[in-house]
């Protein structure tokens, strides 16, 4: 498998396509396959969670930028707030680990920092801040930096602390506030920049896939997948992972080659 035993089902929105859990079931039964995880927008996900747990989902990512309605229904077009706190909820009491998406984007929920991290207070899970990378629509925004949202966190708590436990895969930096339930996690993109240690490629809705956010390079799995030939599948993953660059170029715009929407790379 090319030491790829970790899966996650993202999107676009990946309960609004049919079989979802299915394929998450499919996953898990490959040998070798440790974890699948899925990043949602949470609308959907409590009508869908019992088939996401007999499928044994090890993990659910919801995206979630603020807790006001009314701005929640001005970022995402739908008045629906409700239903992604239920299905928050509803994947708790199933005892399914949860984490929260939050991205800030100054002049627009910069501010909704405080009450998002509350979610993590008395329940147990992740709130993730997550910098805007200049991917898409996105380059027309700004985003607020963790170095500058961290110096908010430690003199607001200063009792705030590394977490040290392994609670992901990926590149997030944890804190702990004494009492919580919760970690706080600080994923730098920008700012904290990783990529030495970046261990992820993504395949698209499409069949391509692609060693990082930042170009636009991108290999065609759909040829081998078709053929059913699995050393031309595993021969194309390897030239995918072989060529991920050394690093991304997101502080320079003129030079990310990057301009479809996160929606259709499977952000």
């Amino acid at each position: 498998m090319l030491g790829i035993t970790k899966f996650k089902i993202t999107g676009g929105e990946p309960l609004a396509r049919k079989g979802c859990a299915d394929l998450i079931a499919a996953i898990k039964a490959i040998p070798g396959a440790k974890q699948v995880t899925l990043t949602t927008n949470g609308v959907l996900l409590k009508e869908h969670l019992p088939a996401l747990k007999k499928a044994g989902v090890d993990g659910i990512n919801i995206s979630l930028d603020t807790l006001d309605p009314v701005l929640f229904e001005q970022i995402t077009g739908f008045d629906a707030l409700a239903k992604v706190l239920e299905g928050l909820q509803a994947a708790l009491d199933a005892s399914i680990p949860v984490k929260i998406n939050c991205v800030l984007q100054k002049g627009i929920n910069d501010q909704e920092w405080m009450d998002v991290l509350l979610l993590a207070k008395d329940r147990p899970v992740h709130v993730r801040f997550i910098e805007l990378m200049p991917i898409g629509q996105n380059s027309a925004h700004k985003g607020v930096s963790n170095k500058e949202l961290l110096e908010q966190l430690q003199r607001r708590y200063p009792g705030i602390e590394k977490d040290e436990r392994i609670l992901g895969n990926g590149p997030a930096v944890y804190y702990r506030i004494p009492g919580w339930r919760g970690s706080i996690g600080l994923i730098s993109a920008i700012h904290g920049r990783f990529c030495e240690s970046c261990n992820r490629i993504r395949m698209t809705s499409t069949g391509q896939i692609k060693p990082c956010l930042c170009y636009a390079q991108s290999y065609d799995i759909r040829p081998a997948a078709r053929m059913e030939d699995r050393n031309q599948i595993r021969s194309v993953l390897q030239r995918a992972i072989e060529n991920k660059p050394k690093k991304h170029c997101f502080e320079l715009f003129e030079a990310v080659t990057e301009r479809r929407k996160m929606a259709q790379i499977g952000g």
